[in-house]
């Protein structure tokens, strides 16, 4: 796709089987340059086109055309500082054009602005921040949003209540069944053709309107979907009940065959199947309606040292705002005053609460506990590290991972491979099984129709995998999509990093040999690195009170260590290698002591100061307390760790061996990281690279599954494909772990909806279910699948 390109996510309904979403998609990618994703499950569509080239409209109108309908929500803006109705024209204008706006109206005298827009791509705070940005202002009218979960709980009682509608109409012809299986004598009434025709067109044409419309909108579209099947096999049975009354209506002395029963006991059948449907997929998005939840409502804003409760819509970067204990943080800030304990669980799994004082960052949706701060915000809205959390589990959910490329090319096929298999077995009774016999004929060929299920196929990848991230994000690790699921399911080789991720990251100086005036030297030069070891060695001169100055000159030489000049004085800070390269004598003595400070996992620099030999400082760095643990638990599971270093080989080794790795890479340039991990996948395996540093990007790019911790740099985080939230370890066989249970959970779905429709079609075409037992496993089948997915959220990571 040539030049820059936008994505929106629409929501869409009327959705009811995977045949729906694979016309939706195929129906958009016909657009130019438009690449489209459409999610069955989270009943979404995710589409990346040209920037300019399309407007909302474009995508709503190809999708209406289609047969189904762009869910859109509204809101009322009060604006302020219009002037006249230019101010309002371009206030309108400029609304429009965005690309998740539907419609816009500015009313001038009423100083409102009403916008119906696409609630998956914005939030109310957009559209005022770009009524600002023109010069105006704008307030929310009224704080009653409808939110995704009210619509959902909408739509699921309106289910129920078609549901039961049904079936105190479908009951009494349930109960002419009877008759037909066991001789039963009803009341006359109930055998009455003309009361059976009135209950089964109430059924037929009310309650399962839906289906025709259904299946009228498909066909328009040029596909069929599951609407098409339940409209055929029960106009089937309907129809021809109707022709044997219309005959006992002539020819009153015949005795009718009806099967009024059968249609209307199929609608409400698969009426249950989705009103179950619905109640499961809707507990499949629990985890984001967890998240979702943790984001406060209401927030104390100080202003001139008096308090108000605003909405947190309505904050601002560099506000001042006041948390009591019990409360959640509305957004991301910096404590201003104050202490207290915070929960952080919710982002980084650890259930001990962090001790929060003046300058600590807080983060919006953790719960304050025993103590009364206050706090500058520094991250609102969309930008607050809990929408990037949603954020990122939204995608994910909304992803498809490649198993399901599959499930999608079947479903595509199936229902026109359905009708052509019951008109075969229609023909097949009447002509060759029981010549003339139309019933049984119908009876099998219904059979055939009601009871394949293309919405088994369409559900058993999504609802896993939305599952299964869910679930993964409850405990702290964030997969970026779908098929980083999959991919992660065969990783066998971890690649950790140390600095950072295998260890604490924060350095502490263990032993220097060189004087006062030495380390006021060397600590000034170090000022300028960036390296936790160059940190380690400036905090250490502070706290042993030297007064640092300015470098004039500084240089880091990667692999080696840094040189630079302070006050005239040329220093060096680095390996042997370094010092050895500029022909400085080492003591030997002092030799020795670095191979003993080494091996015992500390890392040793050795100092020159005008090319004169001045001694060496120690630093170590221990490893995270988690490291042996974790790394034992990815052993067992058949995985192979190893690290991945540019320190020196002894302290590698030494690191490597308190925490349980027997393969360590040492001594590798930042920029040869990368390389290691192609020469790893050369060999076969399927690597994934753990890191937190901005030099470990391309090794994280270039494995099969990047592993970003989340206490690093955001570019780790932006390259990985996974990120686990805080510095726990256990963390990455528990993200195995979950990838590997999501794809055995995706393939047990798949077998069942295969194996449901390869062996339920046969049995039916045979003649052996009778067709509202055919309807009953029909409406079953995708509830199966989406209750088998639902065993994820069990899943013991």
């Amino acid at each position: 796709m040539a030049g820059r390109t936008e994505t929106l996510t629409l929501g869409i309904e009327g959705m009811s089987c995977a045949a729906c979403s694979n016309r939706i998609e195929k129906n958009l990618n016909k657009l130019e340059d438009v690449e489209a994703n459409v999610n069955l499950s989270t009943e979404q569509a995710t589409i990346s086109y040209p920037k300019r080239a399309y407007t909302l409209n474009d995508f709503v109108q190809t999708i209406k055309k289609t047969g189904y309908h762009v869910i859109t929500d509204s809101t009322e803006l009060a604006v302020s500082g219009m002037t006249c109705a230019a101010c309002s024209s371009r206030i309108e204008k400029v609304l429009n054009k965005m690309p998740g706006v539907a419609e816009a109206n500015v009313n001038l005298t009423t100083e409102k602005a009403r916008v119906d827009y696409v609630p998956a791509q914005y939030d109310v705070r957009d559209l005022i921040a770009r009524i600002q940005q023109l010069g105006y202002d704008a307030e929310l009218e009224s704080d009653e949003q409808s939110s995704e979960s009210d619509r959902k709980q909408r739509e699921l009682r309106h289910k129920a209540i078609k549901l039961v509608i049904s079936a105190i109409i479908t009951l009494p012809l349930l109960l002419t069944m009877l008759t037909h299986l066991f001789g039963i004598q009803l009341p006359h009434l109930l055998m009455n053709p003309y009361f059976q025709l009135v209950l089964a067109s109430l059924v037929q044409f009310g309650i399962g309107w839906q289906f025709y419309t259904g299946a009228y909108k498909s066909l328009r579209s040029g596909s069929a979907n599951m609407d098409v099947l339940v409209a055929l096999g029960t106009s089937a049975a309907y129809f021809y009940s109707l022709y044997e009354t219309i005959v006992w209506i002539i020819h009153p002395q015949t005795t009718p065959h009806l099967y009024y029963e059968t249609s209307s006991v199929l609608i409400t059948l698969i009426l249950l199947g989705k009103y179950l449907e619905a109640r499961a997929k809707s507990q499949t998005t629990s985890a984001l309606t967890q998240l979702l939840n943790l984001q406060a409502k209401e927030a104390r804003l100080i202003v001139n040292e008096e308090e108000r409760m605003v909405p947190v819509e309505q904050l601002q970067v560099g506000q001042t705002l006041k948390v009591k204990p019990g409360e959640s943080v509305p957004v991301d800030g910096v404590v201003l005053k104050g202490e207290t304990t915070v929960d952080e669980s919710m982002l980084t799994g650890e259930s001990m609460p962090i001790r929060k004082s003046t300058d600590d960052e807080v983060v919006g949706g953790t719960m304050n506990q025993n103590g009364t701060f206050t706090m500058r915000t520094t991250h609102v809205g969309k930008d607050t590290a809990l929408a990037s959390i949603v954020k990122t589990v939204e995608t994910a959910q909304g992803s498809k991972a490649p198993i399901q490329r599959l499930a999608d090319k079947i479903s595509g096929y199936f229902v026109p491979i359905v009708v052509s298999i019951a008109v075969l077995t229609f023909l097949v009774w009447i002509t060759l099984v029981n010549f003339g016999d139309v019933e049984a004929a119908l009876i099998a060929g219904i059979s055939v129709l009601v009871i394949a299920c293309p919405c088994a196929l369409g559900l058993a990848a999504p609802t896993s995998i939305m599952v299964g991230t869910g679930n993964a994000a409850e405990s702290g690790i964030l997969f970026k999509g779908g098929e980083f699921v999959e991919q992660a399911h065969n990783i066998d080789t971890l690649v950790l990093d140390k600095t950072g991720t295998l260890t604490h990251g924060k350095p502490k100086v263990t032993s220097y040999t060189g004087g006062n005036e030495t380390l006021q030297l060397i600590a000034s030069l170090e000022q300028q690195s960036e390296h936790p070891l160059a940190t380690a060695i400036v905090e250490y001169a502070k706290s042993s009170g030297v007064s640092l100055m300015n470098p004039t000159e500084f240089k880091a030489i990667p692999g080696r260590g840094i040189q630079g000049r302070v006050d005239d004085h040329s220093i060096h800070v680095g390996n042997r290698q370094l010092l050895l390269e500029q022909g400085i004598d080492v003591v030997q003595t002092d030799l020795a002591d670095v191979e003993v400070s080494e091996s015992q996992a500390q890392t040793t620099m050795l100092i020159a100061v005008d090319n004169t030999y001045r001694g060496y400082i120690a630093v170590t760095d221990p490893i995270k307390s988690s490291a042996r643990s974790a790394i034992e638990q990815l052993n067992t599971m058949g995985v192979e760790v190893m690290m991945l270093t540019g320190d020196n080989s002894k302290v590698a080794q030494a690191i490597a061996q308190e925490a349980g790795i027997d393969d360590v890479i040492a001594e590798v340039k930042p920029e040869d990281k990368a390389h290691q991990i192609q020469t790893l996948q050369a060999q076969g395996k399927k690597v994934a690279m753990v890191g937190d540093g901005i030099n470990d990007a391309p090794a994280l790019v270039q494995a099969d599954i990047g592993i970003a911790i989340g206490t690093g740099t955001e570019v780790a985080i932006e390259a990985a494909d996974i990120t686990i939230m805080g510095d726990d370890l256990h963390l990455l066989p528990q993200a195995l772990r979950a990838s590997r249970s999501t794809i055995r959970n995706i393939r047990q779905n798949l077998f069942w909806a295969l194996g449901y429709n390869v062996a339920g079609i046969p049995i039916a075409a045979c003649g052996l279910l009778a067709p509202w037992v055919a309807g009953l496993a029909m409406a079953l089948s995708s509830v199966s699948v989406v209750t088998n997915a639902l065993r994820l959220k069990r899943m013991k990571l």
